[in-house]
């Protein structure tokens, strides 16, 4: 009996507890969107969104602090523990003007603003499951026994924090905007979640610390505020709790298919370069490209029969990236296509270079013994050039001469030209051969 009344003494609630008619006072006055309350929402609800479009956790944080959204939803789970429904009524009035609110705000900011890549803090609001649940009732507990004490403490912005109000309103507003519906469905829903469960952990806080009602209600009453209770604890929970299965299966597809990949491919010294798991609407799919290894329609028959063996992987479709080509046959053929056409060009290069050193000799003179053989015919004769080049007309045309280019105190007489031309043509067996005087 001592351990119970220690144990009871321990988690005893009333202790530090505020006055109840102070509390519901308070919690009315907070439940208004009016005014300045309403500035504050409108203001928050666009931080929030700036925060989400620029994929910013600590500018989301921020407008989730600010935000009184909280208001109108403990206000409604604590009309309904004292049965005092012209509160209610008017809880769930002001919580429907903030979501309008908040949604017009957050419409309008997607539909102006030029960025409307879906960023990861916006996906993380489309798909709610039973956690999401958890935190709300959770964080719905610490959120209202801090508004019933003496002393609030630190625990409301960690609530607002925590159960995520405004960001699920925001990403609903860039569903609409962007006429995503799916994303609109799922952000609405996880705001759902948190409004309801939030309300369901005040009523049960009050009823707890035995807040009076405001008026005497009957069994019947009583009843049906029980299975509104229900019915919107089955309607929140069932999807979530079907959301969570699938996200524990995904996560449970995704390790195991990492498994089959490490133990079938890497340990036996595969090259894996690329890898995808699909998990999606029940279709599992797992794909796969390989850095040198090519599997043949047995192995992959095998393969297949190996995936089905391991958990959340049968009926998984195993697809393998691979060409149709043998890519080492077709590599070494290309590699010897590269050897034959560099020795094509080597014996092209070749052929040209015999024929220029050919023309180089062929276009060669000793011109030292050609000097003393003229000037024995021509004294006067001091040096001279032979060379073969081509001569261009202003025809666009070219013919063959060889040139004779010879140094003297005075040019040669016409005779003397013309016979050194014909000894030169005999000397050398040349046509055409042309005498300059090098001036």
């Amino acid at each position: 009996f001592l351990c119970m009344a220690k144990f009871r003494t321990i988690f005893n609630l009333s202790e530090g507890e505020d006055d109840k008619a102070k509390t519901l006072e308070t919690i009315s006055r907070n439940i208004s969107f009016r005014g300045a309350n309403l500035w504050i929402l409108a203001c928050a609800i666009l931080v929030a969104s700036v925060g989400l479009n620029v994929n910013s956790t600590a500018v989301i944080i921020g407008a989730m602090l600010i935000s009184p959204l909280m208001g109108p939803i403990v206000g409604a789970g604590f009309a309904l523990g004292i049965f005092d429904f012209d509160l209610l009524k008017k809880s769930l009035l002001n919580l429907l003007i903030a979501t309008v609110v908040s949604l017009s705000v957050s419409t309008l900011y997607f539909l102006i603003s030029p960025f409307k890549d879906v960023q990861s803090e916006l996906l993380a609001r489309t798909a709610p499951n039973i956690y999401d649940i958890l935190i709300a009732f959770f964080g719905g507990i610490v959120g209202v026994i801090a508004v019933t004490r003496v002393e609030k403490g630190n625990p409301i912005p960690g609530v607002a924090i925590a159960t995520a109000l405004m960001p699920p309103l925001c990403t609903a507003g860039y569903g609409l905007a962007t006429a995503q519906w799916t994303y609109f469905l799922g952000a609405f829903y996880l705001y759902s979640i948190n409004c309801v469960f939030i309300g369901i952990a005040t009523f049960l806080i009050i009823k707890y610390l035995k807040y009076p009602p405001k008026k005497q209600v009957n069994e019947k009453q009583q009843r049906q505020v029980r299975i509104i209770i229900t019915i919107l604890i089955t309607v929140m929970l069932v999807p979530s709790s079907y959301l969570a299965w699938s996200l524990y299966r995904g996560q449970q597809f995704k390790k195991n298919s990492d498994q089959f990949v490490e133990k079938e491919f890497t340990d036996k010294g595969y090259t894996v370069v690329y890898k995808k798991s699909d998990f999606n609407a029940g279709k599992k799919k797992l794909e796969l490209a390989f850095l040198q290894k090519r599997f043949s329609k047995t192995e992959m028959d095998t393969l297949r029969k190996k995936l089905d063996a391991y958990e959340y992987l049968k009926g998984t479709q195993l697809i393998i990236r691979q060409d149709t080509t043998d890519r080492f046959s077709a590599l070494k053929g290309d590699i010897l296509n590269e050897i034959k056409s560099s020795e094509n060009e080597i014996n092209v290069r070749d052929a040209k270079i015999v024929q220029l050193e050919k023309a180089l000799t062929q276009n060669t003179f000793d011109n030292k013994q050609l000097l003393k053989e003229s000037k024995a015919l021509f004294p006067q004769i001091v040096s001279v050039s032979i060379i073969k080049t081509e001569m261009a007309t202003a025809k666009d045309s070219t013919y063959a001469i060889t040139a004779v280019i010879y140094e003297a105190p005075k040019s040669l007489s016409r005779q003397e030209i013309e016979k050194l031309g014909n000894w030169l043509n005999q000397r050398l067996a040349l046509k055409n051969t042309v005498i300059f005087r090098k001036e």
